[in-house]
């Protein structure tokens, strides 16, 4: 007899220290919620709806979408599954839709984390193996996240990183663009018809991807990948999402290596979730990376890389 209590997202955990809360899935390790004083900084799903868009997600080994699952990589020819039927793309890497399991969780006095595993093995296209760990840690600064890949096989790994949170003031349905959007992208780059990367780079300057000097988005519809970003003295990008009254809202910052962010202002997403947030997913490559080779690190066997970054209040 099936378990009514069991669901789609695996088991839930909680984590809390100062102002905020946040729930982590263990389908995927991803974010299911996260809020500040009660009020939410990424949309937020039930616990028996699978994530709308993608809502949290990590997305390893690669992000965004390979054209025709196709690539090359150590003089050998490699074809993904194809899980954008629509688009013959390969989308999004393998590991949202795999259990993590807990490995470690503490609640000391002014923080609180929880750290995944998951031991990926050899996948359709992808014949290496990769030991994952995602640790999610709260404090009174917010949410910092570390995602780290050990290659814990014998051939060198192409890897790439991303993560799909939707960053929200919490109006519902069709109110991002009451909000103020502030992007530090020098660049964005064009796509086809299938979202896979023309090639070209374009400069923001002129167009409706200037976000440098923050500005209220409007009617603007996003599905774009941007790079050439500013850091601050400290070596983080930050994105940031207000309220133009009152100033409040939610930053996203990219720490080093996380040198790409795609917008997406969830525009075909269904009912509640159209343009509830916009989608800033921090990432390592360009979409269609494992295919052009740009910005995908190649792991050693025994070697291990680690990228981090971090939501909290305004």
């Amino acid at each position: 007899m099936a378990d009514a209590h069991l669901s789609p997202n695996g088991p839930q955990q909680v984590i809390e220290a100062g102002d905020y809360r946040a729930v982590i899935s263990g389908v995927g390790a991803g974010l299911r919620g996260l809020s500040h004083r009660g009020r939410p900084l990424v949309v937020k799903y039930p616990e028996e709806v699978q994530p709308p868009g993608g809502a949290g997600q990590l997305l390893i080994p690669w992000p965004n979408r390979v054209r025709d699952g196709r690539y090359r990589f150590d003089g050998e020819d490699r074809q993904l599954d194809l899980s954008e039927p629509a688009t013959g793309n390969a989308s999004h890497g393998f590991t949202r839709w795999l259990p993590w399991r807990v490995v470690a969780e503490d609640a000391g006095q002014g923080s609180a984390y929880v750290r995944y595993g998951l031991r990926l093995y050899p996948m359709h296209g992808y014949p290496h193996i990769l030991e994952l760990t995602a640790h999610y840690e709260l404090s009174e600064a917010g949410l910092t996240v570390e995602i780290a890949a050990r290659n814990v096989g014998d051939k060198v790994a192409p890897y790439g990183l991303g993560a799909h949170p939707y960053l929200t003031l919490g109006r519902g349905p069709g109110s991002v663009g009451e909000a103020r959007l502030e992007v530090p992208a020098d660049i964005w780059l064009p796509v086809d018809d299938r979202k896979i990367p023309t090639g070209a780079r374009e400069s923001v300057d002129g167009t409706p991807y200037d976000f440098r000097k923050p500005r209220v988005l409007g009617a603007t519809e996003l599905d774009t990948a941007c790079t050439g970003l500013t850091r601050d003295a400290d070596g983080l990008a930050r994105v940031r999402l207000t309220d133009p009254e009152s100033g409040r809202g939610v930053e996203l910052w990219l720490g080093a290596g996380l040198d790409w962010v795609q917008l997406y202002t969830g525009d075909t997403l269904p009912g509640g979730y159209r343009r509830a947030g916009i989608a800033v997913e921090p990432m390592s490559c360009p979409p269609n990376a494992f295919a052009t080779g740009e910005d995908v690190l190649a792991i050693e066997p025994g070697a291990r890389v680690a990228h981090r970054f971090g939501i909290s209040a305004l």
